[in-house]
């Protein structure tokens, strides 16, 4: 199997996309699968890599990458030196690095024999669920989509009452890295490239607007984000397949860091029933 990490890529925002392609070599063009990290996350959080070797092991494409402002740097992927970065993050920014993630995939010739640039499927993890259901909703190339404990609304996770007006005045709110114990910073651009962008930015219209295979996993007792936001995922659409899980966490019962040599229970059902679906819409 080839595991290449820590391409660099150069998007849209002057910051790097570092990225990890992952697939056994033969020459025959498999279907790629783009997955993307949630909030506060990072492409080898947990047990993502073994993630990436399941999907490789089936024959897939698989591509992870950190996107380019979330606080991550080439030479510390893992940590938050830029918090800077962070601060300057928003929901546009990450729609354009996905698809600098596309546009490279799609273009470069070192994988051309072993990319199938006509099967191209985006997988999303919490955040990043809402990030795929918008680009799926406006980049054609797309031909499944799948979020994991993915949220259904961005809106909502921005405060509200004292707390936006004390952000507004004072240009920054923090909260708390509960692993690094950084104070990690939002600036008020993020708010304010919402509202700019606010209907390209609506999870409901993208989904209710989505023409392709869609499945929707999700833990019954996610307290991250709540399975009531993918109930609002299914409703909004009728080409979905959900697939609920009893007992799991919104990491589905992983941690980072993730030493055992396997997968949870929890992840291994997760990444099997999608790479089943996937099989399925080959």
């Amino acid at each position: 199997m080839i595991r290449e990490k820590n391409f660099v890529l150069q998007g849209k925002h002057n910051k790097p996309i570092l990225t990890d392609v992952y697939y056994k070599p033969s020459h025959t063009p498999k279907p790629i699968v783009v997955f993307c990290h949630g909030y506060k996350g990072f492409k080898d959080w947990g047990a993502w890599d073994l993630v990436a070797e399941k999907f490789a092991e089936e024959d897939f494409f698989f591509i992870k990458f950190n996107f380019s402002h979330n606080g991550g740097t080439p030479e510390e992927p893992i940590d938050f030196p830029d918090l800077e970065a962070f601060g300057n993050d928003n929901y546009s920014k990450q729609l354009d690095d996905l698809q600098s993630v596309i546009d490279w995939i799609l273009t470069t010739k070192e994988f051309s024999s072993d990319a199938d640039v006509r099967k191209l499927n985006l997988i999303g993890h919490s955040r990043g669920g809402g990030i795929v259901l918008l680009k799926s909703a406006e980049e054609s190339a797309v031909k499944n989509v799948i979020t994991w404990a993915g949220v259904s609304d961005f809106e909502s996770r921005f405060p509200t009452g004292d707390k936006l007006a004390q952000w507004k005045k004072n240009g920054v709110y923090y909260i708390e890295n509960t692993r690094t114990k950084q104070k990690m910073p939002h600036y008020i651009q993020f708010l304010e490239d919402f509202e700019a962008n606010k209907e390209r930015l609506t999870i409901e219209k993208a989904v209710r607007n989505l023409e392709i295979p869609y499945l929707i996993v999700h833990a019954e007792a996610d307290t991250s984000v709540s399975i009531e936001e993918a109930e609002k995922l299914k409703e909004w659409n009728t080409k979905n397949t959900t697939y609920y899980i009893e007992k799991s966490n919104h990491v589905f019962n992983t941690k980072h860091p993730w030493t055992k040599p396997s997968l949870s229970e929890e992840l291994n059902d997760v990444t099997a029933k999608s790479i089943n679906f996937l099989i399925e819409k080959r």
